[in-house]
């Protein structure tokens, strides 16, 4: 109690677990092994060997920490009726979401979640149903996360799958609180009555260096298909000239009161 489980932690971590002197016991044993491995990390595949016996492209080369191979995960593990409970200090744990997550509140999400839950979390990795982009798949090891907008979704349903491999995981709180990532109407108009400017208020932006345009609000919550994937401006502002540009951030060094 307390102390790290270093054998425990190495299968959490692997990438591909083997599994060897499977000549020296039965096949209940090897199945019962291999349940526990599944339990411990549900992502690495478990190759049987004797005497180590393995060749150089089982260990070499198999792309390990590879964000597209995420996009071929296997759909019994992504199954959150699969949870496994085997192992009472490290488990495998899945979610998923239906719908798309804001991309802003998914940032807030993942940064507190590795902040006050990263040494917990050994593996962590999964596809985000982004609104307003393509697949983003992501993995992260404790606080170390990486992460890429990948292929579009064309006509597949967006859902949210997420793994973790890691102990003490609340995974229920984990779901109520991803949950609330998930884009609506509501949402939208929930965030844009934070905003301290409304459509019409008078404001200047900072559009160089130096230099200050006055202007005026004329939309909340912006979007166009030429902005980066998943992002949503605070503010469009329409300027003196009739230029309109907008505001990626609603914070003081972008945009003020004119």
């Amino acid at each position: 109690e307390g102390a790290e489980n270093e054998a425990v932690e190495q299968v959490a971590f692997a990438d591909r677990l083997l599994l060897n002197k499977t000549d020296l016991v039965g096949e209940d044993d090897l199945k019962r092994v291999e349940t526990r491995l599944r339990a411990i990390n549900a992502l690495a595949p478990i190759e049987r060997c004797t005497r180590a016996a393995v060749t150089v492209e089982s260990v070499l080369g198999i792309h390990g920490f590879d964000l597209k191979r995420v996009l071929a995960f296997d759909p019994e593990f992504l199954n959150t009726d699969g949870e496994h409970e085997h192992d009472k200090s490290v488990t495998s744990l899945s979610l998923v979401q239906d719908g798309e997550v804001d991309l802003d509140l998914v940032n807030e999400w993942i940064q507190k979640l590795l902040a006050n839950h990263g040494k917990d979390i050994y593996r962590m990795k999964g596809i985000l149903a982004i609104a307003h982009a393509e697949k983003f798949a992501f993995q992260a090891v404790h606080m170390i996360f990486s992460g890429e907008f990948t292929v579009p979704w064309g006509a597949e349903p967006r859902v949210s799958k997420l793994v973790f491999i890691g102990k003490n995981i609340d995974i229920e709180a984990l779901k109520a609180s991803f949950a609330e990532c998930v884009s609506t109407e509501e949402s939208v108009a929930k965030r844009a009555k934070l905003l301290r400017f409304k459509v019409g208020d008078k404001v200047k932006c900072r559009t160089g260096k130096n230099k200050w345009t006055k202007g005026k609000v004329v939309a909340l919550m912006y979007r166009e298909e030429f902005m980066s994937p998943g992002e949503v401006a605070p503010y469009q502002v329409e300027l003196a000239g009739g230029e309109r540009i907008y505001a990626p951030a609603d914070t003081d060094d972008l945009i003020r009161a004119a």
